[in-house]
């Protein structure tokens, strides 16, 4: 037989196994389709809107009741009221505000005097987003209630109204959302989040494909029916996969760029590239770690741990340049990592293909890792040479 003849054998009994063995394309098809309609309607409104923020307005003024009134107009906040401290601080701790504010008494007499009331508010830690947009949303209304009463000062001062705004802000900031000017948290998150989960779906998929070989001792019988040829029955199982992947991937960016309408600087094909660079590598990884471990339990184990881990050395979230020493070379190990690269280039800057190539290349270099364990895995499933408990 040729070598294309024995990986169109592979093909036809894995398709056989994805028949009797419902589970792959439950692992696969069902999975995505749900972690993309998670995040998709769980960001369909681009940007968080209605985080709950307690208020404890102690002073009941003109001054704290506009501020508090001026504060649920915004999209992000929605004010709750509490009679007393106690009362918001147990809801802040019983995770239904994310933040307190307290404001005290003589709030707005100590201002119309000039002797600087402190204003309080106490954000929740625990729920990062929610807690950081609280955070964000209480302190620009502090500051424009602050501009505001120095706007009253200087006019009865007599300042002229042209000089106010001078005196008030110096300095003029032009802000330009580079990428994601409406601030879409649905793009933000996932362009990444999407991808991260195709990468965790082919490792862990790939390594139980092929542990499930050794589980149940039918890797004799793939090699027999290749004739020993480890490199055509690696190919035949992966063949599948790779055009089930890739179809799963190049969907999702359709979806992205097409039909949610993501940003998108560059060609959509440039995309579509990098997805099946990822696919390709997310492969020569699972196969990598399965050759090191040929036990599927504990291949599945250092892959789920390898792939949740990838989330946050990416640097979508956190810069890899803020990351201690020691993590940054971590960083190269994922696929992920370069096809996070590939999407700034091409996504968001439109940079030519000469900006990027090397993450091309450094994709392209994982497809080399399967070499370095394929002599053990045929041993594992030829002479099932490998640990049983």
């Amino acid at each position: 037989m040729t070598f294309w003849q024995k990986i169109f054998i592979v093909v036809r009994r894995e398709l056989r196994i994805w028949v009797r063995r419902p589970i792959y394309l439950l692992g696969t098809v069902a999975v995505m389709a749900f972690c993309t309609i998670f995040y998709l309607s769980f960001l369909k409104d681009g940007v968080p809107s209605d985080v709950p923020i307690a208020v404890v307005d102690l002073d009941r003024s003109s001054t704290s009741r506009n501020f508090c009134q001026q504060l649920d107009a915004t999209q992000l906040g929605k004010v709750v009221y509490y009679d007393d401290f106690s009362s918001a601080r147990a809801g802040l701790q019983g995770g239904k505000v994310t933040s307190v504010c307290l404001i005290p008494e003589g709030f707005n007499r100590d201002i119309q005097a000039q002797r600087q009331p402190h204003f309080s508010f106490y954000i929740n830690g625990l729920y990062f987003l929610g807690g950081s947009l609280a955070w964000k949303d209480i302190l620009t209304m502090v500051n424009l209630t602050s501009g505001a009463v120095q706007r009253e000062v200087l006019r009865m001062k007599g300042v002229d109204e042209s000089e106010i705004m001078g005196l008030l802000r110096p300095v003029d900031v032009d802000v330009h959302q580079i990428g994601n000017p409406t601030m879409n948290y649905g793009a933000y998150l996932a362009n990444m989040m999407i991808p991260a989960m195709l990468q965790m779906v082919i490792v862990i998929v790939l390594i139980y494909s092929l542990g499930t070989e050794l589980k149940y001792g039918t890797g004799r019988h793939l090699m027999q029916v290749t004739g020993g040829d480890i490199y055509a029955a690696i190919s035949g199982k992966v063949a599948l996969y790779t055009l089930l992947f890739t179809v799963i991937g190049w969907t999702l960016e359709i979806i992205l760029y097409k039909w949610m309408d993501f940003p998108l600087a560059g060609r959509l094909g440039e995309m579509l590239l990098a997805c099946f660079l990822l696919v390709l590598a997310s492969e020569a990884v699972a196969i990598l770690i399965i050759g090191c471990v040929p036990v599927c339990r504990f291949a599945l184990s250092i892959g789920a741990l390898y792939s949740v881990l990838g989330l946050s050395l990416t640097g979508f979230t956190l810069p890899v340049e803020a990351m201690p020493l020691g993590l940054r070379g971590l960083t190269m190990m994922y696929p992920l990592r370069y096809y996070y690269e590939i999407y700034v280039h091409v996504g968001i800057f439109d940079n030519p293909f000469g900006d990027w190539y090397v993450y091309v290349l450094s994709m392209l270099a994982f497809c080399f890792l399967p070499f370095l364990v394929l002599r053990r895995l045929h041993s594992a499933y030829d002479k099932l040479d490998y640990a049983r408990n």
